[in-house]
C-alpha cells in the first residue's frame, strides 16, 4: 500500500448526485458545517440543476455562489476518472448503486481517490470488493461504502461498545433498531433492485467469501439470529437481513480489539408482537413482489427518484439503535440515537465521514473498509458533536 500525494488537486470534496434527494441534503449541510477553507465543488449529470441548488446554498452562505459546478454522467468512464482525479475525496448519493455505481468506484480506485457512498445494497459492496479492493490498496485510496443509516450508528455504535468491554475474551452483540421514519423515492428503488436480485446477491457473496482473507485464529460470525424478545431493550427482536451485520463483522475481523470470538446479531426492535409478526410478513410480500417486473414497476411508481418526506416530517422522526453486549462477566447496553434517520442524519453521517477522511489524522488503510476500520473514533467525535448520542444505558 502507498498513498498517492492528493494535496495538490483542486478540490477537497466533490459531491456526485448533489441535486437527488439525499444528495442536495448533504449539500445543505456542507454548506452550513463544512470549514471555511475547505475546497468543495457540487457534481452532477445535470448542470442547470447544479446552478439552481447552488442558488439555493448561496442562502445558506454568501460564499457558496462561488462552488464549483461539475457535469458528470454516470454512465461516461472518462468523465467520472476526471471527476476522480481532480478531488481528495469523493462522495456519491446516486443508486441503485448495482446500477449506476461501479464506474465512480473505479475510478476512485485507479486514481487513489477515498470514496464514500450510501449503498446499503450487499450485492453491490460485494462486488466492488472483488473487482476494485486491489487496485485500491495498490494506489492508497480508501474505498467506504454504507456510509449513511446503512451502515454507520451500527458499525460504529458496534465499536463503541467493543470499546468499554474487556479485552481478550469472546465478545456477543446483539443490536435492536427503532424508528418512525419514512422513506424516498430513491430509497425505495434501490431496496426493490435489491430484492429483486437474490440470486445475482448469493453468487456475489460466495464469491466475496472465497476470495477474502479470514482473521487469523480468532472467529467472527454475524449470523441470522432467531426472533426472540429482549428484556434489556422490552421489545421483540424480528431479525434484520440488511447490510449493516455484514459491516460489522468486516469490522470485527479487521479489528483485533473485537476480542477472539466475536459475534453480532441484528434485529428490528418492535414494542408489540402483533406488528412484528405483520412486519415481517410485510417485508416478505415486498421481496416477493419485487420478483415480478410489472410488480416491480407498479411499486417503482408509488414514489418518484427525487421524492421524500417534507422538513416537517423529517423533523419528527427519529432513530434508536441498542446494543446489548456481553463479555466475560460485563454486560452493559448502549444505545446511538439520532433525528431523521433516512436523510437529515444520514447527509450529516456522509458529510462528516467525507470531512474526516479529508481532514482527520487517521489510520494508515487502504482498499475497500469499513467507517469503524477507516475513521473509527475520529468520525464517532464529530458524530457526536453533531449531535448524535453514543451512550451508556444501563451497566
Amino acid at each position: 500500500m502507498r498513498r498517492q500525494d492528493t494535496t495538490g488537486r483542486a478540490h477537497d470534496l466533490v459531491l456526485y448526485g448533489a441535486t437527488g434527494f439525499a444528495g442536495a441534503l448533504t449539500a445543505e449541510y456542507l454548506a452550513e458545517h463544512a470549514p471555511k477553507d475547505c475546497r468543495w465543488a457540487l457534481a452532477g449529470r445535470n448542470t442547470a440543476k447544479l446552478e439552481q441548488l447552488r442558488g439555493r446554498l448561496v442562502k445558506i452562505d454568501p460564499a457558496c455562489a462561488e462552488l464549483p459546478l461539475l457535469r458528470a454522467d454516470s454512465s461516461d468512464a472518462d468523465a467520472l476518472h476526471a471527476l476522480a482525479a481532480g478531488t481528495r475525496v469523493l462522495m456519491t448519493t446516486v443508486g441503485p448503486y448495482v446500477l449506476h455505481g461501479e464506474r465512480l468506484v473505479a475510478a476512485c480506485a485507479a486514481a487513489g481517490t477515498d470514496y464514500v457512498d450510501l449503498s446499503g445494497e450487499s450485492e453491490f459492496i460485494d462486488r466492488m470488493y472483488l473487482r476494485h479492493h486491489a487496485t485500491a490498496r495498490a494506489t492508497g485510496a480508501r474505498l467506504v461504502h454504507a456510509g449513511g443509516f446503512d451502515s454507520v450508528p451500527h458499525d460504529l455504535g458496534v465499536l463503541f461498545t467493543v470499546g468499554l468491554l474487556p479485552e481478550g475474551v469472546p465478545v456477543r452483540i446483539d443490536g435492536f433498531v427503532r424508528s418512525n421514519a419514512t422513506f424516498s423515492g430513491g430509497t425505495l428503488a434501490s431496496v426493490l433492485n435489491a430484492a429483486s436480485r437474490p440470486v445475482a446477491m448469493a453468487r456475489a457473496a460466495r464469491e466475496r467469501q472465497r476470495a477474502a482473507p479470514r482473521p487469523a485464529g480468532r472467529t467472527v460470525r454475524a449470523p441470522l439470529g432467531p426472533p426472540l424478545k429482549s428484556r434489556e431493550t422490552r421489545t421483540w427482536g424480528v431479525p434484520l437481513p440488511t447490510v449493516d451485520a455484514q459491516i460489522v463483522a468486516r469490522s470485527a475481523a479487521a479489528l483485533e480489539r473485537y476480542g477472539p470470538d466475536f459475534r453480532y446479531r441484528h434485529y428490528a426492535g418492535v414494542q408489540r408482537l402483533p406488528i412484528a409478526v405483520g412486519g415481517a410478513l410485510g417485508a416478505g410480500a415486498l421481496c416477493a413482489l419485487a420478483q415480478v417486473p410489472p410488480a416491480r414497476r407498479w411499486l417503482s411508481g408509488r414514489l418518484e427518484p427525487g421524492d421524500g418526506p417534507g422538513p416537517e416530517r423529517r423533523a419528527r422522526s427519529w432513530f434508536k439503535v441498542r446494543f446489548v453486549a456481553s463479555a466475560g462477566s460485563r454486560h452493559l447496553v448502549t444505545e446511538v440515537a439520532g433525528g431523521d434517520p433516512g436523510y437529515d442524519e444520514t447527509a450529516k453521517m456522509l458529510a462528516e465521514s467525507a470531512l474526516s477522511l479529508a481532514f482527520d489524522d487517521l489510520p494508515e488503510t487502504a482498499g475497500q473498509v469499513t467507517t469503524a476500520v477507516a475513521m473509527g473514533d475520529a468520525l464517532t467525535a464529530r458524530l457526536q458533536e453533531a449531535g448524535i448520542t453514543f451512550r451508556v444505558v444501563q451497566e
